[in-house]
Formats: structure tokens, sequence, C-alpha cells
């Protein structure tokens, strides 16, 4: 079957023009049919198949060449390379207010956009009441769309969308703007919108309503696609990168070479994974860690572990000491401790553990060593660890 959307090798270049020389070089290059030298490529070699039925959610962070390949997607721009293909009946909702004459009203802007979107007059007079329900503006829309705030702009161009009766919809941020009641109405409206088993692809920055609405993902990165396949992993490593971006420090990731105190971290392990890369761990499994502790008087120090998210939010700590356990003695200086922390509950995302040398009587910190897991699995819950919990009425 002939995919509904097909992007192949989609590059887009826009040459340095602020300058007149810059302008007359780009045209130059343009007359004699080469690439401008000098400028930005904000899209690159990037390839995409959309099938039937599908919701595909667009993610990165801003500037990263979403909303332009959106727009090569719709044909707003042309690519600099590539090509693209698309066999379905296209509504849009791209840049606040795009395709809206401010200087009219809302109604004639409903009837120029709905004339846009291939609508014919007498369909739109049969629909004409429920776009006005819909986007629910009141006698705003005799008034010219100057006028509106943007959540009404967002109203008035969805409601008109959402008539036209598309195969295929576009959408770039715009719950972003109107008011939660609204973005109630328009989640209520794609979700039967797939269910009749159209299809969807959405720009967004919130990861919920990714997840919610979106069964694939394509992760935008400077103009390149970093990651595509199923909406949870995709926005799971999304997040986890915004995790360690956003830290306010760099984290240790390997042990240390126990020079920062008396009592020191001599060996920090994860049991159960090998090789250097850090661990992947399904939810509900198992997480057990290996921490060994040099001693200088031989006596034995407090092992401290404790979990926290790629930023460094703290999730959960626990210290040798506050259970009274006691560590095997490998020799007169080295001590081992083991923890296991059983069907792990933390949701999906990047985590970090540390583990904490301290001296005998727990009062000082003297040395720690740090090591990163993913925590994989398919979950909209929100937080960071999963509470059981049973809902309760009905039959």
């Amino acid at each position: 079957m002939r995919p509904l959307v097909r992007l192949q090798g989609i590059s887009k270049f826009y040459p340095r023009v602020h300058r007149p020389g810059e302008r007359l070089r780009a045209f130059a290059a343009l007359m004699a049919g080469r690439e401008p030298q000098d400028g930005v490529e904000v899209l690159h070699d990037i390839s995409l198949e959309v099938s039937a039925g599908q919701s595909f959610g667009i993610i990165g962070e801003n500037g990263a060449g979403k909303s332009t390949l959106l727009k090569v997607l719709t044909g707003v721009i042309t690519p600099s390379k590539g090509s693209v293909e698309v066999n379905a009946r296209v509504a849009a909702l791209l840049e606040l207010g795009a395709g809206f004459q401010p200087e009219f009203s809302g109604i004639d802007n409903i009837k120029m956009k709905a004339s846009l979107l291939g609508m014919s007059s007498k369909q739109l007079d049969r629909r004409m009441d429920d776009i006005l329900a819909f986007a629910d503006i009141g006698e705003y829309v005799y008034e010219p769309v100057k006028h509106y705030s943007s959540g009404m702009v967002v109203r008035l161009g969805f409601a008109v969308v959402a008539a036209s009766d598309p195969e295929l919809l576009i959408t770039d941020e715009v719950l972003a703007v109107g008011d939660e009641s609204f973005q109630k109405k328009c989640i209520r409206w794609i979700e039967s919108f797939l269910a009749k088993g159209n299809t969807l692809l959405m720009v967004s920055h919130s990861m919920y309503l990714v997840q919610k609405l979106c069964t694939k993902a394509l992760w935008v990165h400077q103009g390149r696609a970093r990651e595509l396949g199923d909406v949870f992993p995709v926005t799971q490593a999304y997040l986890a990168y915004h995790e360690e971006k956003n830290a306010l420090e760099k984290q240790q990731r390997h042990a240390h070479d126990g020079g920062s105190g008396l009592y020191c971290v001599r060996k920090f392990t994860f049991l159960g994974h090998s090789g250097n890369e850090d661990p992947v761990i399904r939810h509900g499994e198992d997480l057990e860690a290996e921490l060994i502790l040099s001693s200088p008087d031989g006596r034995p120090p407090v092992a401290l572990f404790g979990v926290m998210r790629a930023d460094g939010t703290p999730v959960y700590g626990v210290a040798s000491d506050f259970d009274g356990i006691t560590p095997e003695r490998i020799d007169d200086r080295l001590f081992r401790f083991r923890i296991r922390f059983k069907s792990l509950q933390l949701l999906a995302g990047s985590y970090s553990i540390r583990g904490h040398a301290m001296d005998p009587e727990g009062m000082r910190l003297c040395d720690s060593s740090e090591h990163r897991f993913t925590v994989s699995g398919q979950s909209r819950e929100m937080g960071f660890i999963h509470l059981p919990h049973q809902w309760n009425g009905g039959d």
C-alpha cells in the first residue's frame, strides 16, 4: 500500500542574504545552478514514511527544524534537496493565524479558510453551526480577527479544520495556546479523528500529549533525524537528553580512584550487567549493585546508596546502618556491600545511582562513586515512581 506521506532525503538550506554582497553571491549561485556556499542548513537528509491510520509525533528543541519540516511537507516551502510525496486530503494548522486575514471578520475568515481546505459553499452552510459551536467565541466572530487573542485565533482555525473532514491532520503546537477546556475539546476530537482511521502528524513540546495521541515519533535534533520509531522509546530518550542537559553540574559516571577520603570506594558495579554501556532495566525488574569500600583502620565503614534522576533530583536513599547491615569482610581493609532493589517501581527515564563511603559512625561522607542506568517501559503515569493503586466505582 502506498504511504500517505513519503519524505526522502529532505534537506533545507537558507543562504545568508543580510548584506548586499551576500544577496548577490546567493543570486549568482542560483543562476549558475549551484548551491550557495554561505548559509545555514536547517534540515539535513531526513526521510520519513507515514501510513494511513498512523499518528506521528515530531519532537525536538526550539530551532531543531520541526516547523520547517512541516512547512516542507505541506508545500509552504520547497526543500533544497530530496522529494516530498503526499497522497491524502490534508488540513494543516501551522503558525498562529496562518491563512487568516486580520482585517476581515471571523465569519469572512471561516469562509476563506474553508474554501482553501476544499469545502464547497453548500458544505460550509451545513457545517457553519458546528464550526461556531466548536470555536465558541460568541459575538467576536463578527469582529475583525486583528482584535482576537491568540487563543481565539486557534479556536477559530481548529474549528474550521475539524469541519473540513481531512484524511491527514498536521498541527504545529496549536494546543499550547488554547485554554484548558479548549485543549480537552481538541484532544477528544483528535482521538475520535484517529479512531476513524485517519492520520495525524503533530509537533509538540508536551511529551504527555505525544505519548497520549501518537504511536510513532521522530526526534529532530539540529536539523537531523536523531531517533525514529515507537513513541515511548523515542520520547524517553528525548526526556533523558533534557534531564542531562539541564543538570546543574556534570555527574561523575565512573568510579573514583579512592583518593578523596579516608574511607574510600574501591569498586562500584551493577550485578548482572556487563560491559561499559549504561544498563537498561525494564520497569518492575530487580536492580542489584555491589559496593566495595576500603577502611584505613579496619573498622567497617557505612555504605550509603542514593538514587536520583539524571537532573540530580533525589528519588531515594538508604544507608547500611539504617537497616543494621554488617558488610562482608574481604580482608583487613576491604568490605563488600550488596543491595537489591526488588521489582523496581521507577517510571521510565534516565537515572543515576550513587554509592557513598561514610565513616563507621555514619557522620562523615568520605568518598563517592556514580553509575547511570535507564528504566524502560510504556506508561503515561507522571512523576518518578509507580504507586500501586486501584480505581473504585462503577460496575
